[in-house]
């Protein structure tokens, strides 16, 4: 077991993660700060973001960072944690100036200034864009800025597979080098996780396949919560057949919904705002459609919706939207200039995630969590978009400045080779040596099936109790072994630790959403189809036993605006 030391480790690189690396380096340039990513850095799933980051630039023209804060809460249908409502809106102007600052080629207004188009939910246009690329153009800005500071060193693709903690208090992680098969542990005196969502535990996701939850599974191993599970935005306009998605920036700009009848259905369900209503009623109206007989099938049995961008106009696609129509010609064989797109409500993020405090700080001393892995909560139970990017610039600069100033006050740290032994033990031993019988891709995708059909856009107490009995059987299966047995680029043993991470997951995910007897934001049950305050206005905390997975609450915090039927 090789063993390695940094000051501070951050596991993702993403946007979170590089925008944590650098403001840690801000505070103190001499501490040596260490980012452990599974995959190149800019394949991180951040650089498929499309459609902008949420911002109050202009109050001059009406905006202002308090109706920012209230669509927001509006929004995450009043489960979002409004202090740290209030704090995200108040940095979020200042993190997109820091980015232009740093060379972020933003989108521009014809007066030279930075322009912003509207989106769903929103009270006015504050999404900041950069064409329709706007992650991967934040998350180029980042790695270059990270570049700059010497004290940022990379260990791209190593796979993080545990947290050390002793006493309550973070000691470090192990890791495996997937180019070597080495295993390691890698002592740290604080650590941020920012390995993102777990969106993969559907098969029709907006997701890359690597966009497994390994940070939110090390965190329940160590005793931590995970926080509104239950809560998956299922974006209305993923393409057909991929899910690759068509950003919300195209229905923005002038898109509109279709059925089969030609009819802009959106008006039965929004009048107010139409196609920009929230994600989740967005959604919900594609599949009513599909399900009242309004949708289209293909040859293969997929029933959607179309997407018809050719109201924008051939100049304005080409100028804001051309990496959407670049997608859709290329995995669909369609121009959105010519013909309308194919769509239907897709898995794209995960509102829950690691149990933090407004600093994004989580129950291990030294611990940090930012972006989509954690659950601050700022989402709720239904996200804006453009609000992602946003949060993971705010909470990587927060995240960064803590986990370095605890790191300067704290003096230097080797935890013991018990844990990380053992950990060694369980991967090689248990996994990589293991000899069992049931294919772990076939668990996966069991799994995902489970999903898709139990835990959808709509869900019901006996489809979520037949993916549980799924889960647990899958979960009792000899699925945890490698079949390759080189160590070089074993991706065979790192997709098995993956499928356990997914397992750990859906078992949070799934109990929370069978307890939650009411329809709220994104989880929508028909067998309680309305929101009940009285019970169910709480986060949802599932701690991971060996019996299984343990439910606790803890309140949601009000401070401006109390809670409200939503209208759009």
């Amino acid at each position: 077991m090789e063993r390695l030391k940094h000051d501070l480790v951050i596991v993702g690189s993403g946007i979170a993660g590089l925008r944590a690396a650098i403001e840690a380096s801000r505070v103190s340039p001499s501490l040596s700060v260490a980012i452990v990513t599974k995959v190149q850095a800019m394949r991180s799933h951040s650089v498929c973001a499309e459609g902008g980051t949420a911002a109050v630039l202009y109050p001059e023209l009406g905006d202002t960072v308090e109706s920012h804060v209230f669509d927001t809460v509006k929004g995450s249908d009043y489960l979002a944690d409004q202090d740290a409502v209030e704090r995200f809106a108040s940095m979020i102007p200042s993190e997109v100036y820091q980015l232009e600052h740093w060379g972020m080629p933003w989108s521009r207004r014809e007066d030279g200034r930075i322009a912003q188009r509207d989106f769903g939910g929103y009270s006015h246009p504050r999404a900041t864009f950069a064409e329709d690329k706007v992650g991967f153009y934040e998350m180029q800005t980042l790695y270059d800025t990270c570049t700059k500071f010497p004290n940022i060193v990379f260990y791209q693709e190593w796979f993080a597979t545990s947290i050390l903690v002793e006493q309550g208090e973070f000691g470090g992680i192990t890791a495996i080098e997937m180019k070597s098969g080495e295993f390691a542990s890698i002592a740290a005196k604080a650590r941020i996780i920012a390995s993102g969502g777990a969106g993969r535990l559907f098969s029709f996701a907006t997701y890359g396949h690597s966009s497994t939850p390994d940070g939110m599974s090390m965190a329940l191993r160590a005793g931590i919560a995970l926080k509104d599970m239950e809560f998956f935005q299922f974006h209305p306009s993923g393409l057909i057949p991929s899910g690759i998605l068509i950003t919300e920036g195209a229905r923005a700009e002038g898109g509109v919904l279709l059925n089969k009848d030609g009819e802009r259905f959106m008006k039965r369900y929004a009048p107010g705002k139409l196609e920009l209503a929230s994600r989740d009623v967005v959604s919900r109206a594609i599949i009513t459609e599909i399900e009242e007989g309004r949708g289209f099938r293909d040859g293969d049995g997929l029933e959607y919706v179309h997407l018809d961008l050719t109201p924008i106009g051939a100049q304005k696609i080409k100028e804001r939207l051309n990496g959407i129509r670049e997608l859709a010609m290329k995995f669909n064989d369609t121009d959105p200039i010519e013909r309308p797109l194919p769509v239907r409500p897709v898995c794209h993020y995960t509102m829950g995630g690691i149990d933090v405090d407004i600093g994004g700080a989580t129950r291990v001393k030294g611990l940090w969590a930012a972006g989509e892995a954690a659950c601050v909560s700022i989402n709720g139970a239904n996200r804006l978009g453009a609000n992602s990017t946003a949060e993971c610039l705010v909470w990587g600069r927060i995240t960064g400045a803590a986990a370095a100033e605890y790191a300067m006050k704290r003096s230097d740290t080797s935890p013991s080779d018990g844990q990380a032994a053992k950990e060694e033990k369980r991967i090689f031993d248990e996994i990589f040596h293991g000899k069992g019988g049931t294919n772990p891709y076939e668990v996966r995708d069991e799994l995902q099936r489970a999903m898709d059909e139990g835990a959808y856009v709509f869900r019901t107490g006996e489809g979520m109790a037949e993916a549980i009995r799924v889960v647990k059987r899958l979960k009792a299966q000899d699925y945890l072994h490698c079949d390759d047995s080189s160590r070089r680029y074993n991706t065979n043993l790192t997709n098995v630790l993956e499928v356990e991470s997914l397992l750990l997951a859906a078992e949070a995910f799934l109990a929370g959403a069978m307890a939650r007897t009411e329809s709220r934001g994104a989880h929508s049950r028909r067998d309680y189809p309305r929101r009940d305050d009285v019970n169910w206005l709480k986060h949802t905390l599932a701690y991971h036993t060996a019996e299984g997975v343990r439910l606790d609450y803890s309140p949601v915090k009000i401070t401006r605006f109390q809670p409200a039927e939503r209208h759009y």
